[in-house]
Order: structure tokens, then C-alpha cells, then sequence
């Protein structure tokens, strides 16, 4: 006979009161450390928990009966469930104050290792729209949400273009609009979407590992290059051919039209062909009068305005006299090597991956 779960208590009344990592907030209940999503300290609210260890515990918010000062509304529809952007919920100022608060507790706490002053963080002037790359995946079973959940509707077509929901690699939420991107994204995921619907192809089973439609990488430069890549799961060329040409005729300013045809189980495009359908196979990034080629495989720090300030602080750290021997470990493209190269006797680059490699060598 199966034992009956038992029931984790209701915590009323609970102060939130300091932050953990993975975007989830604190609350001290006695002597048992509770983590919560989607919380600030400063809320106080009555907690479910869903999880309990022997001096932790994991809770979901039931009821607020005050909400933090450090509160804002948050500005996407999907805030809460796609998993992205899990302090959107909190100031700016304020999720800059919590992440370095992270860092520190884990040098000196964790690490036990004595620390200087920190400096402050060097927080990014954009909010929305600074990132260069996302990737969407295709599923035939869209995440339904608690509000859809709660409906009388039936929803007959599951199709979704969109984010995985933490934890779960074969639920994917469908977005209507992300803000991580330029708008041109947004417009080239949904037209992807609906051509696909149209044309019945089958979006990918994740569980299965059958269907058509796998994902999609989206890059967008500094210099307004845009790079897509359509990840098929069948070499089907007739509905391959149609997909693409409906993309290059609709979205001529795509500069990079790619495809990859992967049968794998797993989404990675490491070791995959790259089938070029329109235009270059790489894209330009720009930074402080230095051009780098970026491929479909090359790595590149995802907020270019920020990487350029990263690069800044490593290059201003490393006391550079020009005498220097510099190694890049882990060079991708060649970014910091060449970034520093203007202060250092000679810079190597060490990189295993072979496309990344000649990008370096054309870079330098």
C-alpha cells in the first residue's frame, strides 16, 4: 500500500529578508532557511512549502500582506514563468546591490577567503535589448500556464517557439515578446512560427525526439548584422528550401541566413554542418576600432556594450607595459587577445574549437 505524501506546512506572516542565488529571495523561519522565487526582501507573505530538507526548505508565495519598497512592475508578460529576467521584479539599482552581495558571500562565507573593498558593480546602461544572441526551441506540447489552466478553454494547438521552463527540458513556453533582443527578433521568431503552422510543419517532439522543427539561434551585432540559424530535425529539402526562402524574402536584412540539419538527441551545434542559404557564414562585431568575426559556432560575450567594459576592466587590471607575454585561454574569436594586444609584446590565443580558431586568426 503507498504511504500518502505528507503535507508541507503553511508559514504565515514570513519577512522576506535577504537574497540566495538563482534569483530566489530569503526568509529565516526559526532555524530553517526558506528560499523563495519572485520575492523581495522587504515582502511579507504567507509561504507553501514545497520542499523540506533538514535545515533548508523551498516555498512558493500564497499571499502578500505587504509588498517591499524595493518593488517595480515588471515589464514582460512572461516575468514569472520563462525562467529569464528573475529579478525584474526588484529596481536596478537595487539587483546590482543583491549580485555583488552574492559574490561576496561566496568569497567570504563559502570560500573563506578575506577580501579587500569590493568595487561597486558596473551596472549596464540598457535593460531591455542589449543582448546579441538567443536561442528558441520549437515543442508540440507549449507550457500551459496556471491562468490558461484555469480557463474553460481547450487548446488544441500546443505549438510554441519559445524558452524552456527551468528544470523541465522538454516543456517550452510560447513568447509573444521578449525584451532581451532588438524588436527585429521578436518579428523573425513569430513570422518563423506562423510559416511553420501554416505549412503543417510539426514542431519538435522533446520527449519523443520527432518532428520538423527543432530551433533557432538569433545574433544581432554591434554593427546591425543580423545572423539567423534554423536548426531542422529531418533533411527534408522541399520543406527546408520553402522555410528558408520565406525567410530570406521576408526579412531581407538578415545578412547571415543559416541552417543546420541535427538528428542528434541533444541541441548542441558544436559538431553539425552549417548550411549557408543566403549571404556571409559570420557576421561583424566592432569594439574600440577593432573588427571581429563572429561564425555560428564563435563564442561572444552575449551583452557586446558590457563586454567592452569587461575587457576594460581586465585589460586596465592586467598592468600592461608592453614588454608583456599575454596568454588568452579560452580565446573563442580572439575578443581579448586582440583587445590587449596593443599593450603587450605578443599575445596566444589557446582554443579547441577549430572554427573559432580561424576566426581568431583573421581577427588578429
Amino acid at each position: 500500500m503507498a504511504r500518502k505524501k505528507k503535507e508541507l506546512p503553511l508559514l504565515e506572516q514570513v519577512e522576506i529578508t535577504g537574497v540566495a542565488a538563482e534569483g530566489k529571495a530569503l526568509a529565516r523561519v526559526n532555524d530553517l532557511v526558506v528560499f523563495v522565487p519572485f520575492a523581495a526582501p522587504g515582502d511579507i507573505v504567507d509561504l507553501q512549502l514545497m520542499r523540506k530538507k533538514h535545515n533548508y526548505a523551498e516555498a512558493r508565495i500564497v499571499k502578500f500582506h505587504a509588498y517591499s519598497s524595493l518593488r517595480v512592475n515588471p515589464f514582460c508578460e512572461h516575468f514569472g514563468v520563462c525562467g529569464g529576467c528573475k529579478w525584474q521584479h526588484v529596481a536596478y539599482d537595487y539587483q546590482l546591490q543583491f549580485k555583488r552581495q552574492q559574490v561576496e558571500d561566496n568569497l567570504t562565507r563559502i570560500g573563506k577567503i578575506p577580501l579587500p573593498e569590493i568595487l561597486p558593480t558596473k551596472g549596464s546602461t540598457k535593460q531591455q535589448y542589449y543582448r546579441n544572441k538567443l536561442e528558441f526551441s520549437f515543442s508540440n506540447k507549449s507550457w500551459l500556464t496556471y491562468e490558461q489552466l484555469q480557463t474553460e478553454q481547450e487548446f488544441d494547438c500546443r505549438n510554441a517557439l519559445g524558452f524552456h521552463i527551468p528544470g523541465m527540458f522538454d516543456k517550452v513556453l510560447d513568447i509573444k515578446k521578449c525584451w532581451l533582443q532588438d524588436d527585429i527578433s521578436n518579428r523573425i521568431r513569430l513570422s518563423i512560427r506562423q510559416c511553420a503552422i501554416d505549412n503543417h510543419y510539426p514542431f519538435f517532439d522533446l520527449r519523443e525526439q520527432t518532428g520538423f522543427m527543432r530551433n533557432i539561434i538569433i545574433r544581432i551585432s554591434s554593427t546591425g548584422e543580423v545572423m539567423l540559424i534554423v536548426v531542422f530535425f529531418e533533411p527534408d529539402m522541399v520543406r527546408i528550401e520553402r522555410m528558408m526562402q520565406h525567410i530570406a524574402d521576408t526579412f531581407p536584412e538578415i545578412t547571415s541566413l543559416l541552417y543546420i540539419v541535427n538528428q542528434k538527441r541533444n541541441d548542441t551545434i558544436a559538431d553539425q554542418e552549417v548550411c549557408v542559404f543566403r549571404g556571409r557564414d559570420y557576421i561583424w562585431e566592432s569594439m574600440e576600432g577593432l573588427r571581429f568575426k563572429i561564425g555560428p559556432k564563435s563564442f561572444y560575450q552575449t551583452n557586446s556594450e558590457q563586454a567592452y567594459e569587461l575587457y576594460k576592466v581586465a585589460r586596465e587590471f592586467a598592468g600592461l607595459t608592453g614588454t608583456e607575454l599575454v596568454y588568452d585561454l579560452y580565446t573563442g574569436t580572439g575578443t581579448i587577445a586582440n583587445f590587449v594586444a596593443r599593450q603587450s609584446r605578443k599575445v596566444v590565443g589557446i582554443e579547441y574549437v577549430p572554427e573559432a580558431i580561424e576566426d581568431a586568426k583573421e581577427n588578429a
